[in-house]
């Protein structure tokens, strides 16, 4: 079995931090989302993965190489631009082969990993598996109507109410769904898409099951996923310290101090992690807050937060619910500060009020 991976959205609702990053590779509990997906993947035995990728090619393939440091062998499959999920399989079919694979994309998060799918796709031999959760918001999703476990129609991102459950990035296929991205026609939104195409092989007769997701799922299209998946993931670590701490500070809960760090006359309560060669000085740190690799903290109160990085933050006070891109710099200004909100693209400098 082989994967693909899908890695070339423009992920505008996360803008601006994506007018310079592409937006799989935002760090979620410190590690990229597109890195979650690759050892999930690995995880299940699989090896050979094509990465499908468009703008931001440059920035995946600098990021994830040959696939050597994830035990995988990774293939590139350029997208002229983002034109839908059955387009991505379309494009992929020389990579692909006759073999079945597990298409994963590459913005999503999914706790559970997709061994359990893989060993049931194996077990059940359908013409293809989607993965399913129940939403509050199914008109942001494609969503699946059931008999059983057998899917017997799908719509994407529907106008009206006709089903909560909504497809998680996961699928499964055999060589079938070759034939069905080459049968279906673009959508109202000019793609081609995977629904699409999973409802051609519904009409034909052939076998679609479905399996509930058991485990915690996310979509981080929106900075409020995104700050989800964080804390999620934030609560699955154990803690460690690999930094120094010094004998002023205080650890509580599941903290990381990854290797390089600094802690000094500061409280982090976890869940919470500071990546390598970050300073934290004087400052209330978590819970729910991620502190990327070579940032500088001082003075400063920061919780339920991803902090990219490079970043300084210095005597800000009430930071939550925030997003810093790369290289950030947010200082106090003169005027005390009552509570702040932000998401922020790279290399912005902000004065707070």
């Amino acid at each position: 079995m082989k994967a693909l991976v899908l890695s070339g959205g423009a992920g505008s609702r996360l803008r601006p931090i994506t007018h310079t990053s592409a937006k799989q590779l935002i760090p979620v509990a410190n590690k990229p989302i597109l890195f979650h997906g690759l050892e999930s993947i690995r995880d299940a035995g699989i090896r050979e993965v094509g990465i499908v990728v468009g703008h931001t090619a440059p920035e995946v393939q600098d990021a994830v190489g040959d696939g050597t440091a994830f035990g995988l062998s990774v293939t590139y499959i350029p997208q002229e631009a983002p034109l839908g999920l059955a387009h991505a399989v379309l494009i992929s079919r020389e990579f692909l082969g006759d073999e079945p694979f597990v298409m994963y994309l590459g913005d999503n998060v999914l706790l559970e990993g997709v061994a359990r799918f893989v060993e049931r796709f194996e077990r059940h031999r359908p013409t293809a598996q989607i993965f399913l959760a129940r939403v509050p918001e199914p008109e942001r999703f494609g969503v699946a109507v059931l008999e059983g476990d057998r899917v017997v129609r799908l719509v994407e991102k529907p106008a009206e109410h006709i089903s909560d459950l909504a497809l998680v990035g996961v699928y499964l296929f055999d060589a079938a769904v070759h034939e069905a991205v080459r049968a279906i026609r673009p959508s109202w939104r000019d793609e081609l898409e995977i629904t699409d195409a999973i409802q051609h092989l519904i009409d034909a007769g052939l076998t679609v099951r479905a399996e509930m997701v058991e485990g915690w799922w996310k979509d981080t299209g929106r900075p409020e996923d995104l700050l989800e998946a964080n804390r999620m993931m934030l609560s699955t670590l154990a803690s460690r310290v690999d930094g120094e701490v010094d004998g002023e500070s205080r650890l509580v809960g599941r903290v990381v101090v990854e290797r390089g760090a600094k802690v000094i006359r500061s409280s982090i309560r976890g869940p919470a992690i500071v990546g390598p060669d970050s300073v934290v000085e004087g400052s209330m740190i978590g819970p729910h807050t991620s502190i990327y690799h070579g940032c500088r903290v001082q003075g400063s109160e920061i919780r339920d937060s991803i902090v990219m990085e490079d970043c300084v933050i210095e005597g800000v006070h009430g930071l939550s619910g925030t997003i810093l891109g790369r290289a950030v710099h947010v200082r106090r200004s003169t005027t005390p500060p009552v509570g702040h909100h932000l998401v922020v693209g790279d290399q912005s400098h902000i004065e707070l009020l």
